[in-house]
């Protein structure tokens, strides 16, 4: 019994801080929720959901939108300020659009339909450098934001993993307990 009580410290450190430095991809639909992506209520309401998220290198985001009326294009700085839609980086027409967020910095995203962008249908998103994903240095100067919300699907590991890593953790304090 004493062995395994010696055992018991470090498993149940290494378990923390496996499960504080998992850094799995998340999902995020666009806006928080389901056809998000159009002229929204106030012109900085998608960027104001932007910024109450950490986007990490890997996630994903998710447009949905209605396909044959709206698209995703991704432009330059200059592009997403004077919501120019003559060429894109990138142009997206399917109604649900997943985007890879594949390095760390700024992404813009606007509106194609017409006049769209003008009312407020932006999107700046800023990717956390990978020094930052992991929990390392310094925090990015912007205030610390909530996980994702309900809307939002966090793509990390599955529940059940979950529910063995927290098992065995209250089986190892139970044995430094006694």
């Amino acid at each position: 019994m004493a062995h395994l009580k010696a055992l018991a410290l470090p498993v149940l450190v290494s378990m923390l801080i496996f499960m504080s430095t998992n850094v799995e991809a998340r999902e995020f639909v666009v806006g928080g929720k389901e056809n998000s992506w159009q002229v929204p209520s106030s012109p900085s309401q998608l960027n104001q959901w932007a910024q109450s998220n950490r986007f990490k290198v890997g996630d994903v985001l998710i447009f949905k939108y209605e396909k044959n009326a709206d698209s995703v294009l991704e432009a330059t700085e200059e592009d997403y300020a004077s919501c120019n839609t003559t060429k894109p980086l990138k142009e997206y027409k399917d109604g649900d659009t997943k985007l890879k967020l594949e390095r760390s910095g700024p992404y813009y995203f606007i509106s194609g339909a017409e006049g769209r962008c003008q009312k407020g249908q932006k999107l700046e998103v800023v990717v956390m450098s990978e020094k930052h994903s992991r929990g390392g240095a310094s925090a990015p100067t912007e205030a610390p934001a909530p996980e994702p919300r309900a809307g939002n699907s966090a793509a990390g590991l599955h529940g059940g993993v979950w529910i063995v890593l927290a098992g065995l953790g209250s089986w190892i304090v139970g044995l430094l307990m006694a």
